[in-house]
């Protein structure tokens, strides 16, 4: 058994072999199977656009951006597919039938380029790849559209991916910087059904943050409750979109120290906080990046409550920066000089003067948001870090404080604390829109709303 596109053998795991009058029999009697007239993805009236603008950038070049391919998680099964972003927001084209598909951006004069689509198209009744093609076969992972049916979905001109080898080569997307550059800078303003899939994700993902604390009274009686949360967090998000946007960050206690815990393996425990830092991917693969540190309790200790306070009030710093014309990193330094004059101010540092809080706060306060968790991150430092403020950017604003459990230079009873709050915003022409304002930041508010849902469950 061979790939009819690329003549190599299909892995058929422990399959058995056929006659030829099963394989005869298998191969009629068969309904069309028509896909819905309307199948055009929504983001599809913009991708032309965003074609052209990637065209002007780079005339006469031939341009490669791959969907990329599957990856085995452990012998015959992948991860679950996910396509490059880049290739998401030039083609519309967002499903797992997506793995090792390519867009061309074909040179069609000095000024202009024409867009191909290299796609492996539905597999023929008269191939037994359909059902014996554990990878791509229609009866294993389910229908795909034919090169019709994806030439109707993006206005793209379509060719079966096999084609492709005869093509001269060009800038590859993942390999080329300038391009992969090139790619994230386009990227950086999101227009306005972009900021629309954005607000689709924070609200989906603030209808999980509800469901987390509904369901903290069965989650603490359990041994694994950082997993129990992380369940039904991903219950939301693959009920609402796509699912998570990025793993999912359960940390209780001092797990709350640990930046990226996805372990997400400890117990909780009612007198500790529980940091939780999650986002749904929508449909359209925008995602949303929150974070909440809840009292498990309900109610915040004193001390809690002192740590809180702080990165709240560095928090606010930061969004009251936000502007276009700022500097990218203006906010990132209000919320630190807040932090490093509240550390002062414990005696946990002698002067607020220097980087000495960074072992407190370990990393940087935000980073943009969209398609990927980091979104645009390729992007030259002059055009993003380095770079100012512009409407139509989003943007994640969360300070934390990390105060290790084995830190001698804390007081005892702020060791193994650790606070991040963290808000997903726009940038409008006035200053900043919160999107994620559904959730709760402040103490007293987050009490009174954990209270609510947890009596209401």
């Amino acid at each position: 058994m061979h790939d009819p596109l690329t003549g190599a053998p299909r892995t058929a795991g422990h399959d058995l072999p056929v006659s030829p009058e099963f394989e005869v029999f298998m191969a009629g009697d068969w309904a069309p199977i028509p896909l819905p007239a309307d199948i055009r993805p929504a983001a599809a009236d913009f991708t032309a656009a965003r074609r052209a603008r990637l065209s002007a950038r780079f005339p006469g070049e031939r341009l490669v951006i791959p969907a990329g391919e599957l990856k085995v998680r452990s012998n015959d099964c992948d991860h679950r597919f996910r396509p490059y972003s880049a290739y998401a927001w030039l083609t519309g084209l967002t499903g797992e039938e997506q793995a090792g598909h390519v867009l061309v951006l074909e040179p069609d004069g000095p000024h202009r380029h024409e867009a191909v689509l290299y796609v492996r198209p539905r597999s023929p009744r008269t191939d037994d790849g359909f059902y014996r093609d554990r990878r791509y076969g229609e009866f294993w992972v389910g229908r795909r559209p034919d090169l019709d049916e994806t030439a109707r979905m993006t206005g793209i001109r379509c060719a079966v991916i096999g084609d492709q080898a005869d093509l001269p080569p060009g800038r590859d997307a993942t390999a080329d910087a300038e391009l992969s550059a090139a790619l994230s800078e386009l990227r950086l303003i999101k227009d306005a059904w972009e900021v629309g899939q954005l607000q689709l994700a924070v609200d989906h993902t603030a209808a999980g943050f509800e469901d987390v604390v509904r369901a903290l009274p069965r989650a603490l009686a359990h041994p694994r409750g950082e997993r129990w949360i992380e369940g039904v967090f991903g219950l939301r998000a693959r009920a609402e979109g796509n699912g998570t946007g990025y793993e999912t960050i359960v940390a209780s206690g001092a797990h709350a120290c640990v930046l990226h815990w996805t372990r997400n393996d400890g117990p909780l425990d009612a007198r500790r906080l529980l940091l939780l830092d999650a986002g749904v991917e929508t449909d359209s693969l925008y995602t949303a990046d929150i974070t909440r540190t809840l009292p498990l309790s309900g109610r915040f200790s004193p001390v809690q409550r002192q740590v809180y306070d702080l990165v709240l009030a560095a928090q606010e710093a930061g969004i009251a920066a936000l502007r276009p014309g700022a500097s990218f990193r203006d906010f990132h330094r209000a919320a630190m000089r807040v932090i490093a004059e509240g550390l002062t101010e414990w005696g946990v540092l002698k002067s607020p003067e220097g980087d000495f809080h960074r072992r407190y706060t370990l990393c940087s306060s935000g980073h943009m948001l969209g398609l990927d968790v980091h979104d645009c991150a390729q992007a030259r430092a002059e055009s993003y870090l380095d770079g100012v403020l512009a409407e139509g950017q989003v943007l994640t604003v969360e300070p934390g404080l990390y105060l290790q459990a084995d830190d001698e230079t804390l007081p005892d009873e702020l060791r193994g604390i650790g606070v991040r709050i963290e808000d997903d915003l726009v940038i409008t022409a006035e200053g900043a829109r919160l999107m994620s304002g559904a959730l709760p930041r402040t103490p007293d508010a987050i009490e009174t709303w954990m209270g609510e849902l947890i009596e209401s469950r």
